[in-house]
This record gives C-alpha cells, structure tokens and sequence, in this order.
C-alpha cells in the first residue's frame, strides 16, 4: 500500500481517506460513498468532477470523456485519479439521497449453483456464496464476475434481492464466442469457483419518492428490474407502477408467470410486454412493435413519474425523448445500459457512455 492522503468532496462536505496506488472513485466505493460512475475505465465522462486543490495523476483514459481543454482548466476522471496530496474536489453531478447510502465494495468467493435457460439465449446464472456466505446490495446494483483463472471481469446486474442475500442471482444474454456468456453454455459446471465484486452502480429505486414509475426495458435489461420489483412486493411499496419490456418474438420472452404473479402481489402493478418482430401467423394478442412506439401509444400526461430503463443502448436512447415528450422531468430518469465490451468476442457489460447518471446530457 502507498501513502495516504485525505480528499474532500464539495459541495456535499464529505470526506474519505485515499491510498496513493487506489483511485479515487475506489476509495469512495470502499468508504461505502456513492459517486457517479459509468464504465470505471476512462471512456465515458460519469465521473468527471473539478480539482480545486492539490495534485493527483491520471491514467491512460479516453478524450471522449475528457478532452485536452477539460483537463487543461482542471477538470478529471476519477476513476483514473491517483491523489499524491490531500485534495479538494468538486463534484460535478451527483444525487443527495444516495451519496451516503452506497455499501462498501465486497470481494467474495463462490460456487456456481445452476444455470438455466430462460430463452435460446438469455440464461440465470446463481451463484453460493461461500466466503463471505452473504452480499449486501441495493435491488437495482451490479456485480463484477471473474473470468475464472484470470483477473477479467465483466459486469452484471443482480436480479435477486437481500432476502436471498447467501446467493447471487443473474439474468445474462449470451454471445457465440462471448468471453464470459459462452461459459453459460457448458464451460461452467455446479461447483465451479468464482469471484466478483459487488456492488457497484446507483441504479435503484428511490424509495422516498410516492410517484409512479414507468420502467422499460428489453432483454437481459430484465435483471436489474426485476430485483427492483422483487424488492417492492417484499417491502409492500404498492406504487403505481407499469412496466414495459421489448422483445423480438415470443421465443424471446420470459418470466411471464411470475410477472402475472407480481401482479397479483401488487394491485397497482402492469406489465406490458410487446413484439416488434410478431408473427403474423402466430397467437400473440399482446401489443407489438418497438416498446418507445406503445409507450408513446398508451401512455398520456406522465408529470410527475419517475422512469427507469434498463436494456440495450438504442432502446434507451429512443426511449428518453418519448418519456420526456409525455412529461417526465429529466432529473427523474435513472437508466443503466448494456452493450458488449467491443471486443472480437463480445460480452455483455454496462455501456461505457456513463449509465446511471439519472441525467440527459
């Protein structure tokens, strides 16, 4: 370990004690602070805050997030921000109801449990975990997993909430030749080891809100949501609430069973699947099209409605303008996107344009 100085974050007043080989946004994670953050890699501008005071270094990272000028008038990346004096730094974007409710980072042992088919090619993932036996998180967060025997990792929502917090659930979209997803297909067996982090992320339910909710989402974007309306049948919190999730075809749908159960478990609680891929020939009766198409066709005035999206990118960015066309403020649209690493092989991971800013930029 290097030596450690002291960072102060305006204008929240907040504190931590940073190590000289951490960053900056690490330490924060493991003082159980919650700053914005999107890819943690350098490539997007989630974390990018101001130095007012003292001297940090940055590594490799990319100048979509920051460029020359930006960091020339003292802007920087904290996710690439080695600090090698007491600093003080202001904090661009964050939300005052979660900075202080974040939970420190966790590395933790565990057993491969099951996989299981949801579609021809979503899978769950569970995990036992083993040393330590249990993971606190917040519905909604994310985990990084280890490729086993390397130090690689890809990120993954938990859809399973804290009431089975001795295991680790996952809804993953696999990819031939994925790095981690082609591992679901028959490169994992029960009992395997793994490792992850976790947890990571501010996408969650703001529970001191009473407005509604709309949530859209679209293939394994699934994850996150449904552990956010687990969360709400456990915890009684009958808001009302409409969720909305795009799929191609009918093959491509699951969970039905247990979202009319959810129903059930929340009277003010709708889901809304829809194809934009139907067969004409087949025996869908549901809405079709693009999910931003039904929303934009069922939906009316939505002032005061707080919107989650989870999904692929497209269908996020297609669906913002629609949710704020209809009223939805955009302080009040949290979103978290998923798109594949960009490598050869590919693999599902959190978009690296900033997800969870809860902002339109």
């Amino acid at each position: 370990m290097g030596e450690k100085h002291k960072v102060y974050f305006e204008p929240v007043g907040i504190e931590i004690e940073v190590d000289e080989e951490e960053t900056i946004l690490d330490a924060a994670f493991r003082h159980g602070v919650m700053l914005m953050h999107g890819c943690k890699e350098g490539q997007c501008s989630a974390c990018k805050s101001f130095l007012i005071e003292g001297d940090l270094e940055m590594g490799k990272y990319s100048t979509f997030a920051l460029n020359e000028t930006e960091l020339d008038e003292g802007y920087v990346l904290l996710c690439k921000s080695h600090a090698y004096s007491d600093l003080e730094i202001e904090l661009l974007s964050f939300h005052d109801e979660m900075m202080n409710t974040g939970i420190p980072i966790q590395l933790v042992y565990a057993e491969v449990e099951a996989v299981e088919d949801l579609t021809h090619d979503i899978k769950k993932l569970v995990l036992n975990l083993v040393d330590p036996p249990e993971l606190n998180f917040t519905p909604g967060q994310y985990a990084e997993i280890y490729i086993p025997g390397t130090e690689v990792h890809r990120a993954y929502s938990m859809s399973n909430t804290t009431t089975s917090d001795e295991k680790a659930e996952f809804i993953i979209k696999t990819y031939p030749g994925g790095r981690f997803s082609s591992l679901l297909s028959g490169g994992l067996e029960v009992g395997d080891r793994m490792k992850l982090k976790a947890p990571f992320g501010m996408f969650s339910l703001r529970e001191k809100s009473e407005g509604d909710i709309i949530f859209v989402g679209g293939g394994s974007g699934m994850a996150p949501i449904w552990s956010i309306l687990t969360h709400m049948a456990e915890k009684g919190i009958d808001r009302k609430a409409t969720y909305y999730y795009g799929a191609r075809t009918e093959k491509d749908l699951f969970y039905l069973d247990e979202l009319a159960a959810l129903e059930e478990k929340l009277p003010n609680f709708r889901f809304v699947p829809a194809l934009s891929d139907a067969d004409p020939d087949g025996n869908w009766n549901g809405e079709t099209g693009l999910i931003t198409d039904v929303v934009k066709r069922l939906e009316g005035d939505l002032s005061g409605t707080e919107a989650y999206l989870a999904g692929p990118p497209p269908m996020i960015d297609a669906a913002i303008p629609v949710l704020q066309m209809k009223g939805v403020d955009p302080d009040h649209v949290y979103f978290d996107k998923f798109t594949t690493t960009g490598e050869v092989e590919g693999s599902e991971q959190k978009e690296v344009r900033g997800p969870e800013t809860g902002r339109v930029e």
